[in-house]
């Protein structure tokens, strides 16, 4: 497998090879930290789905860094693979949380078309909080709803709590506790 980097990482990434190193010193503070980030990213990305060594060398070939700066990467990445495994592992997913939930019903009662109709509409602004711990970050979604898409969302949410309540729900989480 090999690893796919944006252009932007790619960018990055090849401000290293092409200046010396005398001259990293009179770099911008935010060009040396964008290629510092995105040198993490390549190691922590090729740590996270176990790029072999073949693999992570033929990454590096879209880079068209030479075979030096090739090997001290790949023999950073080898020595330091395991102990970034085992930093990722530790490092829960930050999966965004419910925080609030505003809504507003709308109906249309006529236009000029049609003097007598009834189209109703749910705007909803969903408050979800992002980072670790509660309330660290919170930013609002705001979803508008027909009725149709309406049923079926509800139908969709009722049978995911119908599946939760199922007997082989239970003895999953009874398992995973």
């Amino acid at each position: 497998m090999l690893l796919v980097l944006s252009e932007e990482h790619k960018e990055h990434l090849t401000f290293l090879s092409k200046v010396d190193a005398a001259g990293k010193l009179s770099v911008p503070v935010e060009t040396v930290q964008h290629g510092v980030e995105a040198l993490m990213y390549l190691v922590s990305q090729s740590s996270k789905h176990m790029l072999s060594e073949v693999d992570f060398v033929d990454s590096l070939l879209t880079l068209e860094f030479g075979d030096e700066h090739n090997q001290s990467l790949l023999q950073m990445y080898l020595q330091h693979r395991s102990e970034i495994r085992a930093i990722l592992s530790l490092v829960p997913p930050s999966l965004p949380a419910y925080h609030n939930l505003e809504w507003r019903l709308d109906v249309q009662l006529a236009s000029r078309a049609l003097r007598r109709q009834a189209v109703p509409a749910l705007t909803t602004k969903l408050h979800l909080t992002h980072g670790p711990g509660s309330g660290t970050d919170v930013r609002g979604r705001v979803l508008r709803l027909d009725l149709g898409t309406l049923l079926h969302l509800i139908s969709i949410l009722e049978g995911a709590l119908r599946a939760s309540k199922s007997t082989h729900a239970r003895r999953i989480l009874r398992n995973i506790k």
